[in-house]
């Protein structure tokens, strides 16, 4: 990995270093107050997912270490149902020995936890079983979702796990609150298309980590952000190439 701009994170490394995984984290390193950053991944004629509609059919092996140290660094993960569905999302357990041991020494949790966001207050069927090794799992979800969805869903999850953040829609912000009250400022969203532009336009995107893979895929996928209108200006901050494949940072301006 070659490091190509950075204006985000002054002394981490200098344009035109080899990265090794030590200056790699350093570049990825939250800030010490509450943050929320996105990871998505185009085509270069901006896919956010290959042909059969799963983000992993684009992936490439440069995209797969930085998901990877992402997670590692979050607290938790905001996901939509659809996309935990599609991609078949189980419970968290990306952090293994000396990393899981540090979130440890550091006071969180040995895994991310997940927090699913669902109108409908539905649990995507993988993330109903429980896990032994994975990080937990919350519920954001609306009381519109009805009595019945949320009875269940804090029988599976417990009562504490459901958390109803608005009456007819999922109010966000007010989600990433209560994530935040729970001692998970770190939050880490990874789409689909529709909660990142919900994310953005509520004015709750802190920054947008996005891998631009080296493949032009035609075909009708939608793009990274799709449905609410954003208008949200955002300006690069990391710049990383890897065999073609650029992974970015683009951060709030100011920040």
């Amino acid at each position: 990995m070659r490091l190509l701009l950075n204006d985000a994170v002054p002394g981490a490394a200098a344009p035109g270093r080899e990265l090794d995984p030590a200056a790699l984290e350093r570049l990825y390193a939250y800030p010490d107050r509450p943050w929320l950053r996105a990871n998505m991944v185009s085509t270069l004629d901006g896919a956010a997912a290959g042909s059969d509609g799963r983000t992993g059919t684009i992936n490439t092996p440069a995209d797969l270490v930085v998901f990877t140290l992402l997670r590692d660094l979050a607290d938790v993960i905001l996901v939509g149902a659809g996309t935990a569905r599609a991609e078949g999302y189980r419970h968290a357990d990306t952090r293994t020995g000396d990393r899981a041991a540090r979130a440890l020494a550091e006071g969180r949790a040995a895994q991310p936890e997940l927090a699913v966001v669902s109108g409908t207050g539905r649990i995507p069927p993988l993330l109903e079983r429980e896990s032994h090794s994975g990080g937990g799992v919350f519920l954001v979800t609306r009381a519109a979702a009805g009595p019945e969805a949320l009875d269940r869903a804090r029988r599976v999850l417990g009562a504490d796990r459901v958390l109803v953040c608005g009456e007819h829609t999922v109010d966000l912000a007010a989600a990433v609150a209560a994530l935040a009250g729970r001692g998970l400022p770190r939050i880490l969203c990874e789409g689909g298309p529709r909660l990142l532009a919900d994310v953005a336009a509520a004015g709750l995107l802190d920054e947008l980590c996005l891998t631009l893979v080296p493949l032009l895929s035609g075909g009708l996928e939608q793009r990274i952000a799709a449905g609410a209108v954003a208008d949200r200006p955002l300006v690069p901050g990391v710049v990383i190439e890897s065999e073609g494949t650029l992974l970015q940072r683009w951060l709030r301006p100011g920040d």
